[in-house]
């Protein structure tokens, strides 16, 4: 079975760019999240963001508070929502992040632990996406029609297990309160098990393979 083992995000400087995920996320070498030079020109909405997935609001203003200290730009800020409670963030290399609980009430002081980092890709057709990633190995966790899809993460040693979803592009956009549009390079490129190819969305993968599980 084929799970994200890994997610290399382009950036003009690794050196600061990792000084600001560690600063800020804890995402420091040997995370999931992998730093790359690259020069390939992008603008606009790059058509994915990150999510952090944490236990309480406290965390949330934590690491909401840590980015913007360390660079970030805010484009929500944390307010609680239907589904919880969360905050978007654009970090210093252009990529956006998403920090977000599902509780709504806090019942203590930050853990400074990130449950899950989730991958959402913007996609143009989500059931087609969806179809093209089971072909190459990936399981559905959840699916609501054509308005999202989940994948199973695989097991890991790394702290936080990282998930890959699908979202509608200009639905993702509208959440996250930027503009849809967007031309050059995604940036991002996906670590897994199934090898090198490019999704019908134009985002790359890259053969990489899971830390061996702890348990």
């Amino acid at each position: 079975m084929t799970h994200l083992a890994s997610i290399t995000l382009g950036v003009a400087d690794a050196e600061a760019a990792q000084h600001f995920y560690t600063t800020a996320f804890g995402l420091g070498p040997g995370s999931p999240v992998r730093l790359r030079t690259v020069e390939e020109p992008t603008s606009g909405f790059r058509g994915f963001t990150l999510a952090l997935t944490v236990s309480r609001p406290s965390d949330v203003d934590a690491l909401v508070d840590a980015s913007l200290a360390t660079g970030a730009v805010p484009l929500k800020p944390a307010t609680r929502s239907l589904w919880g409670y969360g905050g978007v963030v654009r970090a210093p290399d252009g990529a956006i992040w998403k920090i977000a609980t599902a509780s709504k009430k806090d019942t203590g002081p930050a853990t400074g632990t990130i449950d899950e980092i989730v991958l959402l890709l913007g996609v143009e057709d989500v059931k087609a996406s969806k179809q093209f990633y089971v072909g190459r190995g990936l399981a559905v966790a959840k699916s609501f029609g054509g308005k999202y899809v989940e994948f199973a993460a695989g097991a890991t040693a790394a702290a936080a297990p990282v998930k890959l979803a699908l979202y509608k592009r200009r639905s993702l956009a509208k959440d996250l309160g930027v503009a849809a549009e967007g031309t050059g390079s995604h940036r991002i490129v996906l670590g897994g098990s199934a090898g090198s190819f490019t999704d019908p969305d134009g985002f790359a993968w890259e053969a990489a393979a899971l830390a061996p599980s702890s348990s």
